[in-house]
């Protein structure tokens, strides 16, 4: 299951840089969680490092991406074996691509 961050952040900046996986982004008010990067932390951690950090606790589980631990262990290794393909130069191109998308309604169907 995917993280989110509510309201309630304070845009104190500490989540962000401890995202293994670069799933943590500034939105237009608070910063945001993309569910198709987020992994908690599976391979990197044994807890979500932005749930440790997070001084408001406002990072609960999002109910709306559920995942498997198998799921997020595969997520978690695809992710990693395209980071280690890709040049920085790639990477950044595609993480200003993934933020470019985020900026659209991305909220799952009701």
């Amino acid at each position: 299951m995917s993280l989110k961050i509510t309201d309630a952040c304070i845009n104190c900046d500490v989540c962000e840089p401890v995202c293994p996986n670069d799933a943590i982004y500034e939105g237009e008010l608070i910063y945001e969680i993309d569910p198709k990067l987020c992994t908690e932390c599976v391979g990197h951690f044994d807890k979500p490092q932005c749930q440790v950090v997070c001084p408001v606790e406002c990072i609960p589980w999002d109910e709306d991406y559920q995942e498997t631990q198998e799921e997020l262990v595969a997520k978690s290794q695809m992710l990693k074996d395209v980071r280690d393909a890709a040049t920085p130069a790639a990477i950044n191109n595609a993480n200003k691509a993934n933020n470019a998308n985020n900026t659209s309604d991305t909220s799952p169907a009701e």
